[in-house]
């Protein structure tokens, strides 16, 4: 054997030097805080989207809500006209007035309780970065 195919002392002592375990563990720190930013990130994303399907829904309500109280009130001026004609047309104004006016009660029943029990906004991820505060000062 040769001593060109063995590996001198001083190159695999530079390899694994204080150097290179600094450089290794700042990539290390690195990779560390990008794949945080990243989870962090996505929760965020998903935290917005959920506000967003959240909002949409509650305009949906309301529109329901807007929308029956106003057909009832129309039937219900219906209904007193009817009132002057002949036996039975009260009656079938009446009940769809009614109807139109439960619809309008149970969609805002709905509207209340979704605004009552909405979560704050970005709630899981301001929970994560707390818990990402304890952990980091815990290490100190």
């Amino acid at each position: 054997m040769t001593d060109e195919s063995k590996t001198p002392p001083d190159a695999a002592a530079a390899d694994s030097g204080p150097v290179s375990g600094l450089f290794k563990s700042i990539a290390n720190l690195v990779a560390t805080v990008v794949a945080i930013a990243q989870t962090r990130l996505e929760l965020l994303t998903t935290d917005l989207q959920e506000e967003m399907h959240r909002v949409a829904e509650i305009l949906v309500w309301t529109l329901i809500a807007l929308l029956a109280a106003l057909i009832g009130l129309f039937l219900a001026a219906l209904a007193v006209i009817f009132v002057f004609w002949d036996t039975h047309r009260l009656l079938a104004a009446v009940l769809v007035t009614s109807a139109f006016f439960v619809i309008a009660i149970a969609a805002s029943v709905v509207l209340r309780v979704k605004i009552r029990t909405k979560p704050r906004m970005l709630d899981a991820t301001l929970a994560e970065l707390a818990k990402d505060r304890e952990q980091l000062a815990g290490r100190r």
